[in-house]
């Protein structure tokens, strides 16, 4: 079986199979095997992390959603919804090997012109960067790690 980097996350007990010479991870949220790569790992990590370390309700997940940008058709890599069914919280999954830099920071932040999260996170895996935007001031906060459901929910 293939092996994928050492990430910056909490042990995930991620269910894999290999089929043909080629491993899949059991997506925790669509209930489905799909191909493993490595931006897949930090994806399912990313997952995994935000429903059993940081209590986001799996139920409020929606990933590779479509939007339009421009005319044109993208996909953001994980969405979360609060309670409200406004979108809460975007996340930009990158592979360890691309590194979290203005271009990735501008991909989400372009998405997030759509779609209207209250909070924004990148992660190539090994770095994590999250924010979000003050309302009042109109000015981006970056947080020292991404928040709990908890304290982010009634946003």
């Amino acid at each position: 079986m293939k092996t994928f980097d050492t990430l910056n996350f909490p042990e995930a007990r991620l269910k894999l199979k290999e089929t043909n010479g080629k491993t899949f991870v059991l997506d925790l949220i669509r209930k489905k095997w799909l191909q493993l790569t490595p931006e897949e790992w930090v994806r399912q990590h990313m997952i995994n992390y935000l429903i059993n370390n940081k209590s986001y309700p799996a139920s409020l997940f929606s990933l590779e959603a479509g939007l339009t940008y421009n005319g044109l058709k993208k996909r953001s890599d994980i969405l979360v919804y609060g309670i409200n069914r406004k979108p809460l919280l975007l996340v930009e999954c990158k592979s360890t090997s691309v590194a979290i830099n203005q271009q990735v920071v501008e991909q989400v932040s372009v998405y997030n012109t759509a779609l209207g999260a209250a909070y924004l996170c990148v992660t190539n895996g090994l770095k994590h960067y999250c924010w979000n935007k003050d309302e009042a001031t109109g000015n981006f906060q970056f947080l020292i790690e991404i928040p709990d459901y908890k304290e982010v929910s009634l946003s």
